[in-house]
């Protein structure tokens, strides 16, 4: 791979000196370092393609990091990295102690805010804007969103704060990169957009305010005139209502149109003319023809030759809890017309493509709103409908006051099906479903189960739905143990886990995945291990049995220890008047950070070598009086 141009680029002032056409010949360069790079390490890859030339315009024409430049997601700043001098860091992307792959305060002065989750980026913008204005200093902000994050409520609550913000200096770059708008982005357009975001037409707009203000005939009719012509060229757009000067749509992969356009906007922003738009269509995959064709499996893939694509592997892989959720959801519908299946823009993420596909008019995805998606839910259950609402567990934090309100307050028959939670690996902490259990377990009338394996979700899955109120169940990212879903569909008891090893004065409580490591620690402590299978209501039976017959237990979760499923159990044998020894294993207070999921959950002591350690060092004495573990101690598990 060739890369004269980009071998001399270790930030973005080294790109302000050249010319044109070696800016085209650098996109190029940079396309091709995206892919091989992506190619080695898997990514996000689609989207990335997509940015090369915006973001070589934007830090070609602002004063980086001086100026500051807010990519929202953030899954789509891979470029951005490259050019703001973490080249050489590609290599690691999203791997243990490497690179992000999302922008970080601490990894670059260049990465100005982190994001991951979608539309937040006009909000931080703006405030950045004010904050300048407030201290006298004459920098600019720049917000670049996608047109699926303008699907959110939040980037209209910040385009309507912005709007009347008259003297900040803010640009909002809409990427629309799924050729949703027609393709008025020729030749004519790229000169009626460099005109509209000129001095030329903004002085001739604040001109015809002057004189034909007095004159309110007159200026309507010209107001009128002036948004028919723009009509002509431009689609209607609602962001001028909100305050914004409205330019474009121009052609992301222009450098010829992108750079002079926002050049003049940056000279307007400087003028304090008021908060901008410019609207950009740029091609997801772009130069890459394959992810091109198929943008959606090139959206995130794992490693692959870039030359040859995407392979489906000779072995087919273990199943998935999302696959086990969409066969569920398929089979569940069929067999009830009363379920809906919701969904906050995740349909592939979340395994209903084919419920999709089958249950069209059932089927709802509602964009990046996810406080919607739960107050739609609420509303449909009040008609008698079942809505399953299929979500990631770090993006239902997002609606937890619309779970409160709307939906437990009233006790609505909602199932929340909590896909990622726990450790989800690369994407890292801001992806992770750590703390589901201990933001749902407070919230009165709602339930949570927490399955073992592939079998057991199916099964809570329907027990979740043949309930009268609200329930998750929660299920990590990636294939489990592999035991096979059964076909029907029956369910398991409510609230109720089971014994799966008898052993000896220690008992392991495990919540969730983590029920298969704790067996093996289980094996060479000959400890007893219960399947508690929900966090709430909590078995306290199998709990009260447990505690009498052991002399310390152990409880283990994949999530948040700080008011997790073990603080359940303490408050459960407090309430009960039962004292024991207790050690909580599960995730610490601190943000794990992106790596192998297997890896990350090692490094928290909870693989089965680490659980064994904690118990070892902790009831030391105690295991000294334990005997040794007979064989074949492991009981019967699932139905």
């Amino acid at each position: 791979m060739t890369t004269n141009l980009l071998d001399t680029i270790h930030d973005p002032a080294g790109l302000r000196h050249l010319t044109r056409p070696q800016l085209k010949a650098l996109a190029d360069e940079l396309r091709e370092c995206v892919l091989q790079n992506v190619a080695r390490t898997g990514g996000h890859l689609s989207s990335n393609l997509g940015t090369v030339e915006l973001t070589i315009a934007l830090h070609h024409v602002f004063n980086t990091p001086y100026d500051r430049l807010v990519w929202d997601v953030g899954h789509q700043t891979y470029p951005h990295k490259i050019l703001t001098g973490r080249r050489e860091r590609m290599p690691t992307l999203r791997q243990l102690g490497g690179m992000s792959g999302f922008p970080r305060r601490d990894e670059s002065e260049y990465d100005t805010f982190g994001t991951a989750h979608s539309s937040t980026s006009i909000s931080a913008a703006l405030g950045m804007a004010l904050a300048a204005r407030q201290k006298g200093e004459d920098r600019k902000s720049v917000a670049v969103i996608g047109d699926g994050a303008m699907t959110a409520g939040m980037a209209f609550e910040a385009l309507n704060n912005a709007g009347v913000e008259r003297d900040a200096r803010l640009l909002v770059v809409l990427n629309d990169n799924d050729m949703s708008i027609s393709p008025p982005v020729g030749a004519l357009n790229r000169y009626l957009a460099q005109l509209m975001s000129g001095h030329f037409y903004a002085a001739a707009k604040n001109v015809g305010k002057t004189v034909l203000g007095p004159v309110p005939p007159l200026f309507q009719l010209a107001k009128r005139l002036e948004q028919q012509a723009k009509g002509m060229v431009v689609p209607a757009t609602l962001f001028e209502k909100f305050g914004f000067n409205y330019i474009g749509p121009i052609d992301g992969h222009d450098l010829d149109s992108l750079i002079p356009t926002l050049e003049n906007i940056r000279d307007l922003m400087a003028d304090r003319a008021g908060p901008q738009f410019l609207h950009v269509v740029t091609k997801k995959g772009q130069g890459y023809k394959l992810a091109e064709a198929d943008p959606v499996a090139y959206h995130g893939p794992g490693k692959f030759d870039p030359a040859v694509g995407l392979v489906k592997p000779a072995v087919a892989p273990k199943q998935t809890f999302t696959q086990v959720f969409g066969q569920w959801l398929c089979d569940m519908a069929a067999q009830d017309a009363r379920l809906v299946g919701i969904t906050p823009a995740m349909r592939e993420g979340s395994g209903m493509v084919e419920f999709h596909r089958r249950f069209p008019d059932r089927y709802y995805d509602v964009g990046i709103a996810e406080q919607h998606a739960v107050t739609f839910a609420a509303g449909l259950a009040c008609e008698g409908l079942k809505p399953v609402v299929a979500i990631y567990s770090t993006f239902l934090q997002r609606a937890y006051d619309q779970l409160i309100h709307d939906v437990a307050i009233q006790n609505l028959p909602v199932v929340f099906a909590l896909d990622r939670a726990g450790l989800v690996g690369a994407d890292g902490a801001t992806h992770a479903g750590n703390y589901d259990i201990a933001y749902l377990r407070c919230v009165p009338n709602v339930s949570l189960a927490c399955p073992a394996d592939e079998r057991e979700c199916r099964q809570l899955l329907t027990t979740a739905y043949e309930q009268d109120h609200p329930v998750a169940v929660r299920y990590p990212r990636g294939a489990g143990v592999g035991v096979a879903p059964l076909a029907d569909l029956a369910g398991l008891p409510f609230g109720q886990g089971e014994i799966r090893r008898r052993g000896e004065r220690i008992a392991i409580l495990a919540f969730g995945t983590l029920l298969h490591p704790a067996l093996q620690a289980a094996e060479r402590l000959n400890a007893t291990v219960a399947n508690m299978r929900w966090v709430k209501p909590l078995d306290t039976g199998l709990l009260a049995q447990v505690a009498a017959s052991h002399d310390v237990l152990v409880t283990v979760e994949e999530g948040a220890v700080m008011g997790g499923a073990g603080s359940a159990v303490a408050e459960a044998l407090a309430a009960a008047g039962i004292a024991r020894p207790l050690l909580h294993l599960g995730l610490p207070d601190r943000f794990i950070e992106h790596g192998d999921p297997a890896r990350l959950l090692a490094l928290e002591g909870l693989d089965a070598s680490g659980i064994e350690a904690s118990v070892r060092q902790r009831f030391a004495d105690l295991l000294a009086l334990v005997p040794a573990a007979p064989s074949l101690q492991t009981v019967g598990g699932g139905r």
